[in-house]
């Protein structure tokens, strides 16, 4: 059966990069040990499937969204746009969000400063192209940004 036809407890975003080989391996590896069915997109994924669509579908399927926020994490328009899909639908159905501050401050994610304005700063050089995009991701950044959630770093 493909993905997108499942229902999910959980969705997981991350950055892969940054967090698929240890932090977020090992949330995915607890969730499903206690039998919470976990989306991640690297196991649950149709190979060659339209992976856009796909993920569009898992998402409304999905009820419950641990957004791993990492420091490379805004460099990457896939995750900034899977971002935004996921606030829209917590605004349409019964959803929560659960962010998760991987060695990077809440307030850099809420306010895009730090490595999250970096990011911003370089996709402004290309606003043209990107400008309705980046109002949509830094509302989405500030929206998530100023949830409760946890923060993980080294100490």
């Amino acid at each position: 059966m493909a993905s997108a036809d499942r229902n999910y407890d959980v969705f997981l975003s991350f950055r892969g990069e940054d967090t698929r080989k240890n932090f977020s391996d090992h949330l995915y590896t607890t969730l499903i040990a206690n039998g919470i069915h976990t989306f991640r997109d690297s196991e649950e994924l149709d190979k060659g499937g339209d992976i856009a669509s796909e993920l569009s579908r898992v998402i409304q399927k999905s009820r419950i969204f641990i957004i791993i926020f990492s420091r490379n994490y805004a460099t990457s328009k896939w995750c900034l746009n899977e971002l935004v899909k996921i606030t829209e639908r917590m605004t349409q159905k019964e959803s929560t969000i659960h962010p998760v501050f991987y060695h990077v401050n809440p307030s850099e994610v809420r306010h895009q400063s730090g490595s999250y304005g970096e990011a911003f700063s370089n996709y402004e050089k290309d606003a043209d192209l990107e400008k309705e995009n980046i109002v949509k991701w830094r509302a989405a950044l500030t929206q998530v940004g100023n949830l409760s959630g946890w923060h993980v770093d080294n100490q």
